[in-house]
């Protein structure tokens, strides 16, 4: 693993080549080592299906990190500063039990082919917010089909709407896993961008399904 300064992790995770899949990779660790020590007493680590849940975690954090990264404020070491941020997503997503499909990421396909998110299937869903519902999901569907490459929307649906870990992923795809990490960066900005230019925040979209 290469000993950076925060100027070269910056400058790593600015590229677009092999330096930034070597940054990804040693950041991956260092960031998983740091999240074993920050939850100690707060979860099992040692339980089977913490390694899955950390998984979630570290990719969460690699991906706000490379889109926050020219925010970094250079107060700190840069590994110090990723690490509350694996951190703070980390007890977040414990919170709010995100691994439950109580998220609009969480998006899992139905047999008539439609994606739509589990916990919006209530068996007695209010009418009002039952459309906007509907019609947010047939909007976001057509904004991944039309607005994201193939490959970002093969990896899109693998790793979100399908849940596999990035690992299997990037297996199936015969890719690296920086190189999921990347492609699953670039279609959520994407599409965040996207939202942003017709007037809606992701706070915005969440809202209608809570």
């Amino acid at each position: 693993m290469i000993e950076r300064t925060n100027d070269e992790w910056l400058q790593a995770l600015s590229t677009n080549d092999s330096q930034l899949e070597a940054a990804l990779s040693d950041l991956r660790i260092i960031l998983m080592n740091g999240l074993q020590r920050g939850l100690l007493g707060r979860v099992d680590t040692s339980a089977p299906e913490f390694d899955t849940m950390a998984e979630d975690f570290i990719q969460e954090a690699l991906l706000k990190i490379l889109a926050k990264k020219d925010t970094f404020a250079g107060h700190s070491k840069f590994t110090t500063w990723a690490h509350k941020i694996t951190i703070h997503i980390a007890l977040t997503e414990l919170r709010r039990k995100r691994w439950q499909d109580n998220s609009l990421e969480q998006i899992t396909e139905r047999e008539d082919g439609e994606y739509t998110p589990s916990y919006t299937a209530d068996p007695a869903p209010q009418p009002e917010n039952q459309t906007a519902r509907n019609a947010m999901l047939l909007h976001i569907n057509e904004l991944i089909e039309n607005e994201l490459t193939d490959k970002q929307r093969m990896v899109m649906k693998a790793s979100i709407f399908e849940g596999k870990s990035t690992a299997v992923v990037a297996k199936q795809m015969d890719m690296k896993p920086n190189a999921v990490y990347k492609l699953l960066h670039d279609a959520r900005m994407r599409l965040k961008k996207q939202l942003a230019e017709e007037g809606l925040s992701p706070t915005e979209v969440l809202a209608i399904f809570e």
